[in-house]
């Protein structure tokens, strides 16, 4: 997932730096934009299934092989594909009905969705998109956090109640990784899609979009 994620920006960008050129076609923008969505939405879920998993290792390791089973593993992953499939079909069949003028200026590196509504000119139809938008957004980012802040909240407290400094180190070196990864993730994507879902500064929001898709 992280893979494909980097790949639906860096590539063009890197194509675009050489030549010279800020140019993307109308079609390739829709297809980074369906793409980017996919996999950056995956990554969030994703994000939340390790922390779920973390959680019972660390605070039920005796139970823990009965509690992540494989058909558990499958079924978590497959719903999470299926939500996230949907949606960025329906974002994108919204965006489709939306007018571009020739020439549009995207002030960002990659099509961004916030961006595209901001710049389109049909009224209704970009309203209607900023509500699926938003819809979105609390789908994708707010329920996995939830998730990851419940079950952190559940190993910090299994880690306080732990007597031996070996074992407590033992268990925050399980989850040490995971934690930078979604400190580093969510705290930049926050500050690109919650600071102004869609008007925001294109420098500040480039920057913060690079944390995120690149760095990470």
């Amino acid at each position: 997932a992280d893979i494909c994620f980097t790949s639906t920006t860096v590539p063009k960008m890197l194509v675009n730096i050489q030549a010279q050129n800020k140019g993307i076609t109308y079609t390739e923008c829709l297809t980074q934009v369906y793409f980017f969505m996919i996999f950056v939405g995956m990554d969030n879920f994703l994000l939340a299934v390790m922390a779920y998993d973390r959680f019972a290792a660390i605070c039920h390791p005796l139970r823990y092989m009965v509690i992540m089973t494989p058909r558990l593993c499958v079924l978590l992953v497959l719903v999470s594909w299926v939500i996230i499939f949907c949606f960025s079909l329906l974002h994108i069949l919204l965006l489709m009905q939306l007018t571009f003028s020739t020439g549009t200026e995207i002030p960002h590196f990659f099509c961004e969705l916030a961006l595209l509504i901001k710049v389109a000119t049909f009224a209704i139809l970009v309203k209607v998109n900023i509500i699926v938008l938003y819809v979105s957004s609390v789908l994708f980012i707010v329920c996995p956090i939830t998730g990851i802040l419940f079950s952190y909240s559940q190993i910090t407290s299994s880690i306080v109640r732990m007597s031996s400094t070996a074992s407590k180190y033992k268990a925050f070196s399980t989850c040490g990784s995971h934690l930078c990864a979604v400190l580093l993730f969510y705290g930049t994507a926050l500050g690109v899609y919650f600071s102004s879902s869609v008007v925001h500064s294109s420098h500040e929001s480039s920057v913060a979009s690079v944390m995120y898709t690149v760095v990470t």
